[in-house]
């Protein structure tokens, strides 16, 4: 137990720390990106609002690539997280060469600048990373209390197949039909329920 709570604690001041880097990282990129669109012909107005688009695909991409990890759909989220990052990388170095004195050099400038967006694509996937990892630790704490044979049966009344089952809990698909020979499933358990009913009148 103390175990649990001590990576819940250093997970939550990871967080914390990860989510205080991301805002700096934003908050750099926010003011180039502004100024570059300035700079470009957008009114003052409305400058602010392409950072937001820019950066903030970049942080709704990564929500969704590890949300949709593993299915078919992933690769929308990967190909809109992958163009927002090179837009905003080559945005912010743009604007350090166009906006740098003329005795800092240009690839200097360049590379100083593409810092902020890479680190916010970097730590915004970490943080959601490590807000996802004390909910899985929870749901292996939990299988591991349960036997192989009450996962399977927990997981064949959800309608899994016996070979789905026996990939999961890494057993040959034999093991789990003798585990179900013996144990009744509710609908089976339901079927018999009026017959035994009828028995005892």
């Amino acid at each position: 137990m103390r175990s649990i709570r001590a990576r819940r604690s250093a997970i939550i001041t990871a967080v914390a720390g990860t989510v205080f880097i991301a805002a700096g990282a934003f908050w750099l990129s926010f003011t180039s990106l502004a100024d570059l669109a300035a700079r470009s012909g957008i009114g003052a107005g409305q400058a602010w609002a392409w950072p937001l688009i820019v950066d903030g695909v970049i942080v709704v991409s990564t929500v969704a690539v590890v949300a949709l990890a593993g299915s078919r759909t992933a690769w929308y989220p990967w190909a809109l997280l992958a163009g927002a990052a090179a837009v905003s990388v080559t945005a912010n170095s743009i604007h350090a060469v166009v906006a740098a004195d003329a005795d800092v050099p240009s690839v200097l400038a360049a590379a100083v600048a593409a810092v902020p967006p890479v680190v916010l694509l970097a730590i915004t996937h970490l943080t959601v990373l490590l807000m996802r990892t004390p909910e899985a630790a929870e749901e292996h704490t939990d299988d591991a209390l349960l036997s192989p044979q009450s996962q399977a049966t927990a997981l064949r009344e959800e309608g899994w197949s016996n070979k789905r089952i026996a990939r999961e809990l890494e057993v040959h698909p034999s093991t789990v039909g003798r585990w179900f020979a013996s144990v009744p499933t509710e609908h089976e358990r339901a079927r018999s329920a009026p017959d035994e009913s009828e028995d005892k009148r």
